[in-house]
């Protein structure tokens, strides 16, 4: 039985061109095969970061990269979905882009030496100071189910395994942790980041707003 269509995407554009200079003339020549919501179709990359930008929220989601952790890729994917701010990559500049799925593209990544650098970063920005708070289950953390989360925040994720650092725990504003039900110590980071990203949306996003996106 077929599942889903046969190709991703729209053809090429069908009768007069649209005007406007967020529509890109190979894309409406040739198809737009894109991963994207059906508003930006034909749309330039550099238009669509640009709406982006009108709309972004107000988190920051970071992650350790000692270890060149796969799971960075797919944290910057789940950004995208929920509209960080920016992304941080805090230790090795490289990073695995296999899981980002080409959506670093549409996000505004930046790099810091170490989690000292990031925070200073964080709380110097126009607009009063983002709070940097690390998740992990660490004696202290506060519940994220607990919430709200602060509007203003910066989620620090550690590598796959050991979790965050000796030196970013120090150097974090305050801890989350995540309640879990079952018989492992700990989720995959990637999974926890989409839920701390997820706990922001719940509580400040504008769910009624006609852009946001159900699939």
């Amino acid at each position: 039985m077929p599942h889903g269509p046969v190709e991703v995407g729209v053809g090429p554009w069908e009768g007069a061109w649209p005007t406007g200079p967020q529509w890109d003339p190979e894309l409406l020549a040739g198809g737009d095969r894109r991963n994207v919501v059906d508003r930006y179709r034909y749309w330039s990359l550099e238009a669509i970061r640009a709406d982006l930008d009108t709309r972004r929220h107000d988190f920051h989601v970071a992650i350790e990269n000692w270890q060149h952790d796969f799971n960075i890729g797919t944290v910057v994917r789940s950004a995208n979905a929920f509209l960080a701010a920016e992304v941080h990559i805090v230790g090795n500049r490289r990073w695995n882009r296999r899981g980002a799925m080409v959506t670093d593209r549409y996000q505004h990544l930046r790099h810091h030496e170490d989690v000292p650098a990031l925070r200073d970063y964080l709380h110097a920005l126009p607009g009063g100071p983002v709070e940097l708070h690390g998740i992990d289950n660490l004696p202290g953390s506060r519940p994220l189910e607990s919430g709200p989360v602060p509007r203003r925040v910066c989620f620090l994720l550690g590598q796959e395994g050991p979790g965050l650092s000796q030196g970013a725990r120090e150097a974090c504003d305050a801890t989350f942790s995540i309640a879990q039900f079952g018989s492992t110590r700990s989720i995959n980071a990637s999974a926890a980041a989409a839920i701390a990203m997820h706990s922001w949306v719940r509580d400040h996003a504008d769910l009624g707003d006609e852009r946001t996106w159900r699939g």
